[in-house]
């Protein structure tokens, strides 16, 4: 046993561990993988994590990522989860006890996924991990290791069945599952993510194997200070939460849902280059009043239907306080499918006391502004110059709709309340106007406007004339055939967005859009389509995907610092997103960049995000570093391999 009396772990980097480590075991080789059970309560073996000594000083200083432009050491961001300042534990009233560490190898080094290399390890690693005999002879590259997992995988038919490999490799072998995701993004993201992710959360009792994040129920209320703690990180930068009511375009899938924050994080380290110990993926479970999940054998969560009023506030609340008090002023909380009514008030309540962000009203609003801003490039004008229609009321449109506003009012210098008159809204009772105020929910009355009662889809397209029309229902179909050649009727080149997902709930298909069109429309899906030929021409429709946003923003305020998410950020960051939509994407008929080229994408974004905080008085790491893109790259976590020697 190794003891690390008064030491403190300076930040939480690939190697993790205090500058004074001295080695005392007597069979220990060079570097060493370890176990490290710590007491944050002054309760011996209260808290397990996983670290790794090394013998050498310069080969620690040699790992880490160069610091920002004060050149303070102690001021690193290591891939977003550097507690330069200390916020993350200064709540904290209870001392650090000693460390204790003992060796971690051989069998057990091969079940940490944190550590786990499979066949990579070399001979001398081997020999210093006590792994001989239990590994074949063979030595393979992380390469070689990828273009296996990828062949597996494609031997699968079945989505579900590429998911579940995918999450058992993420068991097993954390950097080779974000190495084959960062490498194959385009061909796996739709596995770990939309569409196949909808399909994982409503069977997601029948396939649970291990717990991948927190699930905090209403048994925990009173307790939920505790209950993080038990998370084996502490140092936490990144929560993505749910409760399950409002899952894709599904509906209220309870517990179940907890796929959708697991998946949200494999996306920020994929994408957004965030490092996966400072994720943590969390599912409120109040119930849920989805009979079938009640009446299933399998279902995970509490059988009970849905705590609502007091009772709900009461455990969300307890849960947003004992996250600051936890992790402190700087972890980012993305609310996620939380229901329309639930979802604007948690927003308009903590937003101005945490670093609070809704991937559904505001990521949504962000890239779907970034696609509308590209294709301005085809068909002329500017935003103010448009007229809007939305089929869908609910968070995502009139966040979209918001966002919109905000950036005709920047760009023009009118007022918000002006700008809103340009976007029309339709929701299941038809057309909302004026007439309607009385009836209305608060955040669809800012959207009513005068005008003749009109009840369904097509007749208010015929009597708006919109150039832009976006869909964020959730009901499949309603983008008619009627619909799309009303659009192309009076607009050379029609804007049709049909963002519902998964894709079963789209409003229409790519190929509907471009053949009811004659091959004059824009468009662009919540799910991906595969490329459609119409008149002997191939048109690669976009995927307005969130995942092009949340990733980078959220790197952007880590790497900043940022104590808030203010609006102007979210503009900020669909300014460069449409910047970097080429002429020969839009050409081929995308108002959003490939994905293959996403990292790069996100640093910009990421920069951008960051000089926003940096402008507007948020940030909280200075001084700002003088290239902010370089920077950002600097800080994002790469999946290769280490060598432990």
């Amino acid at each position: 046993m190794l003891s690390l009396n008064g030491t403190s772990f300076l930040d939480n980097s690939l190697y993790g561990v205090s500058r004074g480590v001295v080695q005392q075991h007597r069979r220990v080789a060079p570097p060493m993988v370890v176990v490290a059970s710590v007491s944050s309560n002054g309760r011996a073996g209260d808290r397990n994590v996983s670290v790794l000594v090394e013998t050498s000083l310069k080969e620690i200083r040699d790992a880490s990522p160069a610091p920002p432009a004060d050149k303070d050491s102690k001021s690193k961001v290591t891939g977003g989860i550097g507690d330069v300042y200390g916020e993350d534990t200064a709540t904290e009233d209870q001392s650090i006890t000693p460390w204790t560490v003992s060796v971690a190898s051989g069998y057990p080094l091969l079940r940490d996924p944190h550590y786990n290399k499979g066949l990579a390890f070399t001979e001398k690693e081997k020999d210093a991990h006590y792994l001989r005999g239990l590994l074949p002879p063979v030595v393979v590259s992380q390469e070689l290791q990828v273009k296996k997992m990828m062949a597996n995988i494609r031997q699968y038919q079945v989505p579900l069945q590429r998911y579940m490999a995918m999450m058992d490799l993420q068991e097993r072998n954390e950097r080779l599952f974000y190495k084959l995701l960062i490498d194959h993004v385009e061909e796996l993201l739709p596995v770990v993510y939309t569409p196949t992710v909808g399909e994982a959360c409503q069977k997601y009792g029948s396939i649970f194997r291990q717990p991948q994040g927190l699930f905090i129920s209403l048994k925990e209320k009173g307790k939920i200070l505790e209950v993080l703690k038990n998370w084996p990180q502490q140092k936490i930068q990144v929560i993505v939460v749910t409760d399950g009511e409002r899952i894709l375009g599904l509906g209220d899938l309870g517990c179940q849902g907890m796929g959708i924050p697991v998946g949200k994080l494999s996306l920020y380290t994929a994408l957004g280059g965030i490092r996966p110990s400072a994720c943590l993926p969390v599912t409120i479970d109040v119930g849920t009043n989805n009979e079938k999940l009640l009446n299933d054998e399998f279902y995970i969560g509490l059988r009970q239907r849905r705590a609502t009023g007091k009772e709900y506030a009461e455990l969300i609340d307890e849960f947003m306080s004992a996250v600051k008090q936890t992790y402190g002023e700087k972890v980012l909380i993305q609310f996620e499918d939380f229901a329309n009514h639930n979802a604007f008030d948690l927003l308009a309540k903590y937003g101005p006391t945490h670093l609070v962000f809704n991937d559904d009203i505001q990521g949504t609003a962000s890239v779907v502004l970034a696609g509308l801003i590209a294709a301005l490039k085809l068909v002329g004008g500017t935003l103010a110059e448009h007229t809007f229609l939305f089929l869908g009321a609910g968070e995502a449109g009139t966040g979209i709709a918001e966002l919109i506003a905000l950036e005709m009012s920047k760009q023009t210098g009118a007022p918000v309340d002006e700008t809103r008159k340009k976007i029309w809204m339709v929701d299941s009772k038809g057309l909302i106007t004026r007439s309607r105020m009385e009836g209305l929910q608060h955040f669809k009355r800012p959207w009513a406007h005068e005008h003749e009662p009109v009840t369904n889809l097509v007749d208010a397209v015929k009597a708006i004339k919109p150039t832009v029309l976006i869909g964020s229902s959730g009901a499949g179909r309603t983008f008619t055939k009627e619909v799309v050649e009303a659009m192309a009727t009076f607009n050379e080149k029609p804007i049709v967005l049909a963002l519902s997902n998964p894709t079963s709930q789209s409003e229409c298909t790519a190929e509907e859009a471009y053949m009811w069109s004659e091959g004059r429309a824009i468009f662009a899906s919540g799910s991906p389509f595969d490329p459609v030929e119409y008149d002997g021409k191939v048109y690669a429709s976009g995927q307005a995907n969130n995942a092009y946003i949340f990733p980078g923003l959220g790197l952007g305020l880590i790497i900043s610092g940022a104590i808030r998410v203010h609006d102007d950020m979210l503009l900020a960051a669909s300014e460069a997103l449409a910047a970097q939509v080429t002429e020969e994407n839009l050409e081929s008929g995308l108002i959003y960049p490939p994905f293959s080229n996403i990292r790069k994408i996100s640093a910009k974004i990421a920069a951008d995000v960051a000089a926003k905080a940096y402008e507007l008085g948020l940030a909280t790491r200075l001084p700002q570093p003088e290239n902010l893109v370089a920077y950002a790259e600097s800080c994002m976590y790469s999946p290769a391999y280490r060598c432990y020697r």
